[in-house]
C-alpha cells in the first residue's frame, strides 16, 4: 500500500450536513478540508479533526465582498465595498489604507471528526453530529487548525479563534477523544500554532506556542538567527493557566529555506532520545510562502534545550502527485504542506497534515528516520 497519500478531500464532506446550512441559503462550496488535529482514540483507531473551510460560491455580489460571521442568532453575510479592499490572497482580503491591517476571510471554518482505521489506511465514520462550529464572539468568522495532545488520560484540543475582537487559541477538552467542550479563551491575540506536549514535564503542563507581531527586532550580524516569528515554550499547572519559558525555543536560521517564519505542527512526543516534533518553515514568495516540513529534538527533562534542529534537508514537502485529480480545486499559488499531528504505529510514526491548504495528507514514516 501507498506510504504517502491523501485521505480525505473537499468532495468528501457533505455540505447538506454543514453547520451553516440553519442559516446560510446561498450556496457554498469547500475551499480546503485539511490541517487535521491528529490523535489515537480509545478504540485503537485515529480521529482526523478536519478543518473544512466552506466560502460561498459567489463571494463578490455587485460591488461588495461578501464574509460569513457567526452570531448567536446564526450566521449571517457582511458586505465589504470592493472599493475599498485588495484581494491579492485567495484566503482573505485586507481593509485598504488601514494601519494595523484589517482582514477578511473568504471562506469560515468549522472541523469535523474523521475516524480512520489504526492504520489511517481508511475511513471509518464521518462524524457530523459531533462537528464544531463558531460559539462565541471570539470564534465569529472561524475555528481553525485543531490540534489534539493526549495528557493524563484525556484530550487537550487547541485551536485558532479567528475574530474581530482578537485571532487567539482557544482550549477544548475530551474525555474520550471525539466529545469536546470548550473550555474558553487561553493565549491572547496573535498568539497561535499552540500544541500540548504529550506527558507533562516535571509535573506541568507544556505547550509550543508562536506569538506573531508587527514588529521584531534583528540580531547581531554575527548571529546565526535569522530573526522574525517563532516557537516558543510555554507551561502551565492546569492546561489553562499559561506561563512562557524565558529561554527562546526555536528559531530560523540564517542560511535556511525559513526566511519568512516558522511554527509548531505536530505534538511533541517522547521518545528514548527525548521530546520529538515536526515543525513548519516558510520560504518568501509571492503572497503565501512555500511551506515544509522539518522537525527537532528537545530534552526531555528540560525541553528548552534543543538537541537536534533538522532545518536544512525538509522532512516533507508538498507533493503535486497527490493533488494531480483534484488540481482544478487548487487555488494557492505557492507549494504548501503543513504537518499537523502525529501518531505512534509501531515500527513507524503516522504523519497527519493539510496538503496545498486543500486536502488531508497522510504520511508514514520509519523511526529510523528521526534517528
Amino acid at each position: 500500500m501507498a506510504d504517502d497519500y491523501l485521505i480525505f478531500r473537499p468532495d468528501d464532506v457533505d455540505l447538506s450536513r454543514s453547520p451553516l446550512r440553519g442559516s446560510v441559503h446561498e450556496p457554498t462550496h469547500v475551499l480546503g478540508a485539511f490541517n487535521p488535529g491528529f490523535a489515537r482514540l480509545p478504540n485503537g483507531n485515529l480521529l482526523l479533526m478536519v478543518r473544512v473551510a466552506e466560502a460561498l460560491s459567489e463571494p463578490v455580489q455587485g460591488d461588495c465582498a461578501r464574509a460569513i460571521r457567526w452570531t448567536p442568532d446564526g450566521y449571517v453575510l457582511d458586505r465589504h465595498p470592493l472599493h475599498g479592499i485588495h484581494m491579492d490572497d485567495p484566503r482573505q482580503f485586507a481593509l485598504k489604507d488601514r494601519n494595523p491591517r484589517l482582514l477578511g476571510l473568504t471562506s469560515l471554518s468549522w472541523l469535523l471528526p474523521v475516524e480512520v482505521s489504526r492504520d489511517a489506511y481508511e475511513i471509518v465514520k464521518i462524524h457530523y453530529d459531533k462537528a464544531i462550529a463558531p460559539s462565541a464572539s471570539f470564534l465569529e468568522y472561524g475555528v481553525e487548525d485543531a490540534r489534539i495532545s493526549l495528557v493524563g488520560g484525556s484530550w487537550w484540543m487547541t485551536v485558532c479563534g479567528v475574530s474581530a475582537e482578537r485571532h487567539c487559541t482557544a482550549m477544548y477538552h475530551s474525555v474520550n477523544g471525539l466529545d469536546y467542550k470548550l473550555l474558553g479563551v487561553v493565549l491572547d491575540h496573535q498568539n497561535k500554532d499552540m500544541i500540548l506536549f504529550e506527558g507533562k514535564v516535571g509535573g506541568k503542563y507544556m505547550a509550543l506556542t508562536r506569538p506573531l507581531g508587527e514588529v521584531y527586532f534583528a540580531y547581531p550580524e554575527d548571529s546565526p538567527w535569522l530573526g522574525g516569528p517563532s516557537i516558543n515554550f510555554a507551561q502551565s499547572p492546569d492546561g489553562l493557566h499559561w506561563k512562557p519559558l524565558d529561554q527562546p525555543g526555536i528559531r530560523a536560521r540564517k542560511g535556511t529555506s525559513s526566511t519568512q517564519r516558522i511554527g509548531g505542527g505536530s505534538q511533541p512526543v517522547l521518545t528514548p532520545e527525548g521530546w520529538m516534533l515536526i515543525y513548519h518553515g516558510v520560504e518568501k514568495k509571492d503572497a503565501v510562502g512555500i511551506y515544509r516540513s522539518f522537525w527537532a529534538l528537545l530534552d526531555k527533562d528540560d525541553p528548552s534545550q534543543i538537541l537536534r534542529l533538522e532545518d536544512e534537508a525538509p522532512l516533507l514537502e508538498a507533493n503535486p502527485a497527490l493533488t494531480a485529480d483534484i488540481a482544478h480545486q487548487m487555488y494557492l499559488p505557492t507549494p504548501v504542506v503543513f504537518t499537523t499531528g502525529i501518531a505512534d504505529a509501531g515500527d513507524h510514526y503516522i504523519l497527519a497534515g493539510g496538503e496545498a491548504d486543500l486536502a488531508c495528507r497522510i504520511t508514514h514514516l520509519p523511526k529510523e528516520r528521526f534517528r
